[in-house]
């Protein structure tokens, strides 16, 4: 039931109510009627036996043969019945009746319709009656002892018992009337019902299918997505209050990019200015690093350190101007057919990277790529493994019809499952396999940028081996930039 919709709920709620009332209506009224009917076919019958036999008094003989007998049915018996008379266990003959005066439907008169139960109640004085079916048909059957009256108003048991028989077919007839209409009720009940059940769940699921239509735009980053309201139910507070948080949630959305967009101009802003400075300071930091084996050796140190963390910091000032170009959406590719294997090797080549990596570079692997921003996602992986793995860190280029797929993978500890989601997030170090972390944090984040600027992804895994395994995927031919060079 539960994965059912809605619609399909609400129906099955309708109908099942429906079937439930009518049943239960149909019911209770098909038996109050069929009692009614029969009881008045039963109070007709009796009342009708009972002036009968008074018709008979007085009799002419107290001890009646079997020829009295068979006049005693005849006289009991009566359109629509049949009757049999009982002397001291004797049963009469009853002979036959004309036509008119015994129904064809009439079952014939049978000592085995008397059942046990009734005739003790006949032979104690009392008039009984029983409802049978009697070879598939319902029958009434009455009986009721003959009373003699005597001098001095005493009345006594005249010994005879009349039985008499009533076919109920017609009131079997119409009892089957009866349940066809109640179930002819039911079924129109039920097509009602359904049909107030569709115009209900209308109703009900056109605000609930809108609030479902504006939630999945809300979802999807339309943040002017809005619920129309009518009415003053509940549905209607519903949708109040999704326009009301909708509102409140653009509102605060506005105020969080327009604080994002001030952070990445601050952030690329400071990154510029910090250029200039920061190209006379290397200038300085080369003559100082030139000159430090002639100075004393704590001077020397210093002189080194500070060339080393000038470096840094113009790594890290050209990384921030390289996100915030992403981050402005001016990045762009410079596309140029490749030999991505000719490629793969002169990245290890210009940072001297190539004794200590193995290939696996089939030839004549082509794409139209930016050689540029390849190899900078090149150069991060591989230095990335060559600091934080252990060796070998191997390089495998595999080309399909579409994509060329470049993997690079070292035999370290591999990254903490814990970090793996968080690998290409900006400024992220944290990992227990990797305690150390030299750079900026956002080689990966920029790597993964330059991919997905190919129409590409980058993706890391850990090896069942050990080891971490980074899989660059580019397409052959990368889309072409809508104008301007990165």
């Amino acid at each position: 039931m539960s994965r059912l919709g809605l619609r399909a709920r609400l129906l099955f709620a309708f109908a099942l109510l429906c079937v439930v009332t009518a049943v239960a209506v149909s019911g209770v009224m098909y038996v109050h009627a069929r009692n009614s009917i029969l009881q008045r076919a039963q109070d007709a019958a009796v009342e009708a036996t009972r002036g009968r036999l008074e018709a008979l008094f007085p009799l002419r003989t107290a001890t009646p043969g079997p020829a009295d007998l068979a006049e005693i049915a005849r006289a009991m018996s009566a359109e629509g019945g049949s009757a049999l008379a009982f002397y001291q266990g004797m049963r009469s003959l009853d002979e036959e009746q004309p036509g008119p005066l015994r129904p064809p439907r009439v079952p014939p008169p049978d000592p085995g319709m008397i059942s046990p139960e009734l005739r003790p109640p006949v032979a104690a004085g009392e008039t009984a009656w029983q409802r049978v079916v009697w070879r598939g048909e319902p029958v009434l059957v009455i009986g009721a002892p003959l009373m003699i009256a005597e001098p001095g108003g005493w009345v006594r048991m005249s010994g005879i018992e009349v039985y008499t028989v009533h076919s109920l077919v017609p009131e079997e007839r119409s009892i089957h009337v009866l349940a066809v209409w109640a179930w002819l009720t039911g079924g129109a009940a039920l097509v009602f019902a359904v049909v107030l059940a569709l115009v209900a769940t209308r109703g009900v699921l056109r605000p609930v299918h809108e609030l479902g239509r504006a939630a999945r735009a809300l979802g999807e980053g339309d943040l002017r997505a809005r619920v129309p309201v009518r009415g003053t139910d509940e549905l209607a507070d519903v949708a109040r209050t999704f326009n009301d948080t909708a509102a409140e949630l653009e509102r605060h959305v506005e105020q969080l990019r327009a604080m994002e967009a001030d952070a990445r101009r601050f952030v690329a802003d400071v990154s510029h200015e910090l250029r200039t400075p920061l190209a006379a300071l290397a200038a300085v930091a080369d003559v100082l690093e030139e000159e430090a084996a002639e100075l004393p050796e704590h001077a020397g140190r210093a002189a080194r350190l500070v060339s080393q963390e000038t470096l840094n910091l113009t790594g890290l000032v050209n990384d921030l101007i390289e996100i915030s170009r992403f981050d402005s959406g001016v990045a762009t590719l410079a596309l140029n057919d490749v030999d991505v294997a000719e490629l793969v090797r002169a990245t290890l080549r210009t940072r001297g990277w190539t004794e200590k990596v193995e290939t696996e570079l089939p030839p004549g692997v082509t794409a139209r790529l930016d050689p540029r921003r390849v190899d900078v996602i090149l150069a991060n992986l591989v230095g990335n493994a060559l600091r934080h793995g252990d060796p070998p860190v191997v390089v495998r280029l595999a080309a399909g019809e579409d994509r060329v797929t470049v993997e690079v993978r070292d035999h370290g500890p591999g990254v903490d499952e814990t970090a793996l989601p968080h690998v290409f997030d900006r400024f992220y170090k944290a990992s227990a396999a990797r305690a150390r972390s030299e750079g900026s944090g956002l080689g990966l984040a920029i790597a993964r940028e330059n991919a997905r600027l190919h129409a590409g992804d980058l993706t890391v895994v850990n090896a069942p081996d050990g080891g971490a395994v980074f899989t660059l995927r580019l397409p052959r031919r990368a889309p072409e930039p809508d104008g301007g060079a990165a």
